[in-house]
């Protein structure tokens, strides 16, 4: 059983587990490393780190921005495997990395994925692999030892859904709301919707983590009570970032009891 899903059936039955995303590198890579204990102390069950990258079409502004920041402060693919390797070996929490197709495909599957591997990085998400890649990236990563974490969309077919679930491992990851990623004020029925639509098809075999659009701790409660195994939160944390540099000294304080009140959320 890999990290991810021992985090996820260590907290099943109980609450669900609180998956925070950070822009690796944001504001800079040593900010960074203070973010991550920030979430880490406030509860968070895994880390998803992301690799900064020019062109990030699955993410809105707040994201985007961070990615410019991380980039403008030097930040590479190596420097984030470096960040994710210290996350694991400090905190002791399962780190997925979430990149685009590009930088993947650039280093080609195995050697990125070896690499990552090397850092103690559990899982991948590459939120724009493309559909008649999965199944070989699924049999790639398996031998390597790495999550393949798919997403799942409120249009996804059944036929798509069915081979999401056979490929998928660590957690499918919903996404909330179609179009980029953001923070959101309420839940939209579809989402309701798309748990139970993923249920029929993973069966328990593999947690569902709800991400896009969450942001609150009501929304945590929700997705939690509508079946979901765990919530994926990123906009809102990486907007509290975003104030680093103007706030320091409370912007972690802040994050940490944020993250706090997220995680008390996944317990009912």
């Amino acid at each position: 059983m890999s990290e991810i899903s021992k985090a996820f059936a260590g907290l099943a039955g109980s609450e669900g587990a609180l998956v925070t995303y950070i822009m690796g590198g944001d504001p800079d890579p040593d900010t960074c490393s203070k973010v991550i204990d920030a979430v880490v102390a406030g509860g968070a069950d895994i880390i998803e780190l992301g690799i900064p990258f020019s062109d990030p079409i699955a993410d809105g502004k707040s994201i985007q921005a961070a990615a410019v920041r991380a980039l403008s402060a030097g930040t590479t693919p190596r420097r984030v495997l470096e960040l994710a390797k210290n996350a694991k070996e400090k905190h002791h929490v399962p780190v997925a990395l979430m990149t685009y197709f590009n930088i993947f495909y650039s280093q080609g599957f195995e050697n990125f994925l070896r690499l990552a591997k090397s850092h103690s990085v559990d899982g991948i998400i590459v939120p724009d692999l493309p559909l008649d890649e999965a199944s070989r990236y699924a049999r790639i990563s398996r031998r390597m030892g790495v999550d393949n974490i798919l997403l799942a969309a409120p249009t996804t077919s059944a036929g798509r859904m069915r081979m999401l679930a056979s490929n998928t491992s660590g957690f499918l990851y919903l996404v909330s709301v179609l179009g980029v990623t953001g923070a959101r004020q309420s839940l939209r029925r579809s989402t309701l919707a798309l748990i139970a639509f993923a249920h029929r098809y993973t069966q328990g075999r593999v947690p569902l983590a709800v991400g896009f659009g969450i942001s609150a701790p009501e929304h945590v409660r929700e997705v939690i009570e509508a079946g979901a195994d765990g919530v994926i939160v990123g906009s809102s944390i990486v907007d509290r970032v975003a104030d680093y540099r103007e706030n320091k000294s409370k912007v972690l304080q802040n994050l940490e009891e944020y993250v706090r009140s997220l995680k008390a959320a996944t317990r009912g």
